[in-house]
């Protein structure tokens, strides 16, 4: 890539898999623009953040972009989920620039030939729901995806996954600031507890701060005996979190495993301004740290 900003992590619906979702008669689906999950409160989402060529005029760089993974879509029954997938991979390759794709795959009997071509064949890496590592032994589950990602030298981007359904109506931030940061911890202490001596090369970055599990650090040495050691493999983005929670990071991490990401359109880019970062911390962040998360060193 060349020499400019890479925010890894945005979202944008091309319309292959908008009218997917359309033609389902279960939740996950859309009715209109409303969308209908099993966990969450119905959604109104604005046509207008997913426009693919409106999104594209406000990126000063390169933009990579994932399945929502909150829809739940990798854990449907392969036949559900399969042409859902397809779906979202035919419409991020007639995306125009700057954006790029991380692939994703079902999690029920998942087709390790398919994301073969996808990872080589213009995919920056694999996003996986957060729900799929959320323990050891899921991570241990999640192995021969995790380990073909490696084999090929494709980054893994852990992403919040789906809500479950509950009875009690919530207010509908409720499950970005409960249920979404308690899935990144989990995943980002399942993989610390088990994935790193499975696959010791995988470069892999868990959105949203991991949910600002790395700020446990000193209660996970209180109650292991152990230190916490930083793995510079293993990177944090910046997406919903501004002064305080990439402050927080980097203090905890040091900035060379931060990067940048947005999560647009559910939130802006972080400032370099806002963050008070000078500029080689600014280019750090923004610049050479997402190419060693995408291209290792």
């Amino acid at each position: 890539m060349p020499d400019r900003s890479i925010d890894v992590h945005q979202h944008v619906w091309p319309p292959a898999l908008v009218d997917a979702l359309r033609r389902r008669t279960s939740p996950p689906m859309l009715r209109g623009w409303t969308l209908h999950l099993g966990g969450e409160p119905p959604f109104e989402v604005d046509p207008r953040d997913h426009d693919p060529n409106a999104r594209a005029a406000l990126e000063p760089g390169a933009a990579l972009v994932s399945l929502s993974s909150p829809l739940g879509l990798e854990a449907l029954p392969p036949d559900d989920a399969q042409p859902l997938l397809d779906a979202w991979h035919e419409g991020v390759r007639e995306l125009p620039d700057p954006f790029r794709g991380w692939a994703s795959v079902g999690e029920v009997e998942p087709d390790l030939d398919g994301l073969k071509g996808l990872l080589t064949g213009g995919f920056v890496g694999l996003q996986l729901p957060a729900t799929a590592l959320a323990t050891p032994a899921a991570v241990d589950r999640a192995a021969p995806v995790l380990s073909l990602c490696e084999q090929l030298g494709s980054p893994v981007l852990v992403h919040p996954g789906p809500v479950a359904a509950r009875d009690d109506q919530l207010e509908g931030w409720w499950p970005a600031l409960v249920d979404y940061p308690a899935q990144q911890q989990a995943a980002w202490w399942a993989w610390h507890a088990a994935g790193r001596s499975l696959l010791p090369t995988l470069r892999i970055c868990f959105a949203a701060g991991a949910g600002l599990a790395p700020l446990q650090h000193e209660r996970f040495a209180a109650r292991s005996g152990r230190r916490f050691v930083v793995d510079h493999d293993v990177f944090v983005d910046t997406s919903s979190y501004g002064r305080q929670g990439i402050d927080a990071l980097t203090r905890a991490l040091g900035i060379d495993v931060v990067v940048l990401a947005s999560d647009r359109p559910y939130a802006e880019p972080a400032a370099r301004e806002l963050l008070d970062l000078g500029a080689a911390a600014w280019h750090a962040v923004a610049v050479t740290n997402p190419r060693r998360l995408l291209e290792g060193s």
